[in-house]
Formats: structure tokens, C-alpha cells, sequence
């Protein structure tokens, strides 16, 4: 292959040729498709505590509670089959057509939870159409961080990665946002009985439908640079009769990135953790167990993931300009010492403005990981398996740590050890630390690796 071929196939890499309406397209095609992914997997969440008794036949609402979050946390564990599989998509098909794909599932998902009969048409039937459903979701969802992360990381200008990647988040937040505002607009409006009878119906339905605008979107998105770049090149390689490099099998690639595949696993199990604490499950914890009035609540959730997208714009940009590494060890460290104050002020009472502090300091310190996950995790790996690389321990931390956490923080809530959940989420953070330290800083890489490796 010439000098000149290789040349070819990495032209419109990313950078200063990109101009405005190029990259409002890119952000918004990726972003439109992330927030309703996560308005999707967040709707099951904040409406949780309504539906929980429409599934499960419980006189004891905790009870009914922890069965509808054993299914959240299905959800999760689907993660790391959605995550291998639309890795190897995304690696050999492109990050373009794996996003749209996932998304597709995920709206499927929610909206078969959407249509589902409950407990009292079909009985304990029930639960496994809100099962399937949310399997879905987590299968989707697994296959949407992989895709859509390594896709914004290689469409990026190499010195402001940190500052594209919070875009993800920030469109992430959106979809929280708009579920939970959607909640707090049906509370409100048609009041908490009618959201339990019917309405928690109601954003499902809507999620499951808007996903076709979302394909719309990404439909019109173009293939990366670097994919791009490998599929041209073996191509022009196959033209001049030239052998193609194969990779050594997915299972010996992973393999051979294994440090990489830790190190992830380290940062992402407490990140995703954390986030879940205080962005999501803290607004579904205060209206169940705390008692807290569910409006005031999905209000005040609503204000705090406002604050959260300020946060991760910060967070995104400041990573481009003293590294990433920092980041990282400013959520370690401040959420080891914050975590036991905060849950003891949160615990204290029914008072909503307890909520709102637990969930602005909270926010203030998992968006510094949070913005550069986008970024950090891709930047590990070379192109032929950069998708799968990160998205295959990302989403098992997802599933181990994440997919466990509101089960265990509602059931030591209800033993009366709520102390022990605080302790886990310390020892977590500690991982996060240690994985920090042991990562390479990734600020300013060259991801233009040339890989022709499975280009075939």
C-alpha cells in the first residue's frame, strides 16, 4: 500500500477543517440518541416506586420495591453482552451503524415496558414482560456507551477530546432530566394516584416512539476518520493483492489489552456507582424509604442535573488542559471524605432540603469523571478494537457495581445497616484511586494508529 493511499484514507481527520455546522450535526446526532437512550434507562428508575405494585403482588411496598429494582438491576447485567457484541459491531461494521442499532433496542424495550399488562390482567406473568423489557433496555444501552463513546472520541479535535466528551454527558443529563421532569409535570398535574394507576405508562410509550427521530438524526451522521481510514486502506490493500493482518481473535485481543481492560474496570465500577447515587437512584431512595413529597423531589432532581451539565462542561474543558488524570483523582479522594457526611444529612430527616444538598455536592464531584469517561476509556486502545476494548470492562463494572447498588442501598435501608452501603461505595472509590494512579495520561493522543488489523 502507497504513502499516498494511506494519506488519502485519513483525510477530514478531525480538527480545525471541521467547521460549525459540521460539528452541531456530530453533537447533536450522538447527543439526541444518547438522551433519549438514557431518558429511556432513567424512566424506570424515577417511576420505579410508582409501577412497583402494578408488577408484584406485595402487601409490603419495600417488598414490591426490591422486586421492581431486581429487574433494574437485570437491566444492568445485560450490559456486558450488549457492550462485547456492539464492540465487535462497532469494530467491524463502523460506530455509526452500531449506534443506531442500539438505540433501536432500547426504544424497543421501552416500549414494550410501556405496553405491558400488570399484575392484575395476567398475574405473575406480568413481571416478565417488564423483564424482557428491560433487558432490552440494558442490552441496547451496553451497546450505546460503546458506540457512541469511541464515536465522539475519534470525530474530536485531538486537543479538545475532554471538552467533546462532556457533550455526551450533558446530552445523558438532558435525558434524566426529561424523564424526570416529565415525572414531576405528571405528579403534579394528575396526581400521585393516577401516575401509580396509569401515567407512569405514559413516558415509556413516549421514549419508545421519539427513537425514530433519533435514528433520523444519526442516519445522517458520516463514518469516523479512523474507521474510515482502516476500511480504505484494506481495502486499497486487497486492490494490490497485498495480505491483510487479521487480529488473533477477540478473546486474545482483549487479552492482549488487559492492563487496559482493569484499569477501566477500577475507574468505571465506582464512577457508575456514584452517579447513580446522586444523580438518579438519590430522587427514587428520598421519595420511598425517606418518605420525602415525590413532587418536591423530581423538582429538586430536576435543578441538581441542571447544575450537574454546568459541572461537566468544567470538568470536560479544564481535562484539556491539565489532563485527565486530575479529574479522576479529585472524585477519588473528595467522595471518600464526603460520602458518610452527606448520607448522614440526607438520612436526617424528611426535610427536601436535605436532598438537594446530598445531590449538589454530589454532582459537583462525580461530573469531574463522569465528563471524561467518553473520552479517557476509548483513548486506551487501538482503532480495530477500540469499541469492544472499552466497552466490554466498562460495561461489566456497569453490571457488577452499578446494577447491584439500588437493591443493596434499599435493602440495608431496610435492616436497619444503612452505615454498610456508605462503606462500599468508600471501597469503591478507593479502586477509583488506585486505578488513576496506575492509568497512563491520556491528554493530546494521537489516535491515528493506521490499524488495518479485521478491516476485511
Amino acid at each position: 500500500m502507497s504513502d499516498s493511499t494511506t494519506a488519502t484514507a485519513l483525510t477530514a481527520l478531525p480538527g480545525s477543517a471541521m467547521d460549525r455546522k459540521e460539528k452541531r450535526k456530530i453533537i447533536l446526532g450522538v447527543g439526541v440518541g444518547n438522551a433519549l437512550e438514557w431518558y429511556d434507562w432513567t424512566a424506570y428508575s424515577i417511576f420505579a416506586a410508582y409501577f412497583a405494585g402494578q408488577f408484584f403482588h406485595a402487601k409490603d411496598p419495600v417488598t414490591a420495591l426490591l422486586g421492581t429494582l431486581a429487574i433494574f438491576g437485570a437491566g444492568f447485567f445485560m450490559r456486558p453482552l450488549g457492550g462485547l457484541f456492539f464492540g465487535w459491531f462497532a469494530d467491524k461494521y463502523g460506530r455509526r451503524q452500531a449506534m443506531s442499532v442500539s438505540m433501536l433496542i432500547t426504544a424497543g424495550g421501552s416500549l414494550l415496558i410501556g405496553i405491558s399488562p400488570n399484575y392484575q390482567m395476567i398475574g405473575a406473568a406480568a413481571a416478565v414482560f417488564l423483564l424482557l423489557g428491560r433487558m432490552l433496555q440494558g442490552l441496547g444501552h451496553g451497546g450505546e456507551v460503546v458506540s457512541s463513546f469511541t464515536y465522539v472520541t475519534e470525530m474530536a479535535p485531538r486537543k479538545s477530546r475532554g471538552l467533546w466528551s462532556s457533550s455526551v454527558f450533558v446530552f445523558v443529563t438532558l435525558g434524566v432530566i426529561a424523564a424526570t421532569l416529565l415525572g414531576a409535570i405528571l405528579s403534579s398535574t394528575l396526581g400521585t394516584d393516577a401516575v401509580r394507576e396509569w401515567a407512569w405508562r405514559v413516558p415509556f410509550i413516549l421514549g419508545g416512539l421519539l427513537g425514530v427521530y433519533a435514528l433520523y438524526l444519526r442516519r445522517k451522521l458520516d463514518e469516523t476518520p479512523m474507521f474510515r481510514a482502516k476500511v480504505e486502506a484494506a481495502a486499497a490493500a486487497r486492490a494490490a493483492g497485498l495480505a491483510i493482518p487479521r487480529t488473533r481473535g477477540l478473546g486474545r485481543e482483549i487479552w492482549r489489552h488487559r492492563r487496559a481492560c482493569l484499569r477501566i474496570v477500577g475507574l468505571a465500577a465506582g464512577g457508575t456507582v456514584m452517579f447513580y447515587v446522586w444523580s438518579i437512584m438519590a430522587p427514587a431512595f428520598a421519595m420511598g424509604p425517606l418518605k420525602m413529597d415525590p413532587t418536591q423531589v423530581l423538582w429538586i432532581s430536576t435543578g441538581a442535573n441542571v447544575f450537574f451539565m454546568a459541572c461537566l462542561v468544567f470538568w470536560g474543558w479544564l481535562s484539556d488542559r491539565v489532563g485527565r488524570k486530575f479529574n479522576w483523582y479529585f472524585f477519588a479522594v473528595g467522595a471518600i471524605v464526603l460520602i458518610i457526611p452527606l448520607t448522614l444529612v440526607l438520612n436526617g430527616g424528611p426535610e427536601v432540603w436535605r436532598l438537594a444538598f446530598y445531590m449538589g455536592i454530589g454532582m459537583v464531584l462525580i461530573s469531574a469523571p463522569t465528563a471524561i469517561m467518553p473520552a479517557t476509556f476509548p483513548e486506551q486502545f487501538p482503532t480495530h478494537v477500540r469499541a469492544v476494548g472499552m466497552g466490554l470492562p466498562y460495561s461489566i463494572a456497569g453490571a457488577l457495581a452499578g446494577g447491584t447498588a439500588p437493591y443493596l442501598q434499599t435493602w440495608l435501608y431496610s435492616q436497619g445497616n444503612p452505615r454498610i452501603f456508605d462503606i462500599y461505595l468508600m471501597v469503591l472509590c478507593a479502586f477509583v484511586l488506585v486505578a488513576a494512579i496506575a492509568s497512563p495520561e491520556t491528554r493530546g493522543k494521537d489516535l491515528n494508529d493506521g490499524s488495518l488489523v479485521d478491516a476485511a
